[in-house]
């Protein structure tokens, strides 16, 4: 999905492709979660206006971690302040890859506030047992090299960037990156050379929130 966006400044309006999975009654939660409700309350046709209630854990769907999800004493949502959810995007193709390893960097520019975002392919499965089950894993080398650029978050079309005992988490989070998870429609970037990402979560006192990721492109 892309959509023109008016800039109000009389050049040409930004377009804004949206890298987020439509957040749903009952969709996929990683294991072990519960799954999410959205619940009618309310129906036009009964009382005249509709309602929803909204029971889901914070890492359903297309969402952002913050580092009191892993680190004792660290920051959460709402301490970040908002030019934390917005910056210079990069994409990384990483496709046909099960490991992602420090090498994928070789030639990739990183500037100090880029948000980078890894385009592995595999939100082709989301909705499956195997979206969970068989997610490339991204090393700690390729996260600590990450940390040494001074990116401000790292965005995966993968439900993590590792398992148990989630040293990337650790390690990335523990330096103020965020991460966005469970990104989609990735390969819309691809012939793209420049945009910017804008992911402004709800201002929760919380370890992770929902959040709708979009790419404005010129």
């Amino acid at each position: 999905m892309s959509l023109p966006a008016d800039t109000g400044s009389g050049s040409s309006p930004a377009r804004l492709v949206c890298l987020s999975h439509v957040f749903t009654d009952g969709m996929p939660a990683f294991p072990g979660d519960p799954s999410p409700q959205l619940t009618p309350l309310a129906t036009v046709e009964r009382e005249g206006y509709t309602a929803y209630r909204m029971h889901s854990g914070l890492h359903v769907g297309t969402h952002v971690d913050a580092p009191i999800h892993m680190v004792p004493g660290g920051k959460y949502i709402d301490d970040f302040p908002p030019e934390a959810f917005t910056g210079p995007g990069r994409l990384l193709d990483v496709r046909g890859r099960s490991v992602i390893d420090e090498d994928t960097l070789a030639g990739a520019v990183l500037e100090p506030g880029d948000i980078l975002l890894l385009l592995t392919g595999h939100s082709r499965l989301f909705g499956g047992e195997a979206y969970y089950r068989d997610h490339p894993l991204v090393t700690e080398r390729f996260a600590r090299a990450l940390s040494d650029r001074r990116i401000k978050a790292l965005g995966m079309d993968l439900p993590s960037p590792d398992r148990y005992p989630f040293e990337v988490h650790h390690l990335l989070l523990g330096r103020d990156i965020l991460l966005f998870e469970n990104l989609t429609n990735l390969e819309a970037l691809l012939p793209v050379s420049a945009f910017r990402v804008h992911a402004f979560p709800p201002r929760l006192h919380a370890e992770a929130a929902p959040v709708n990721v979009v790419a404005a492109i010129g």
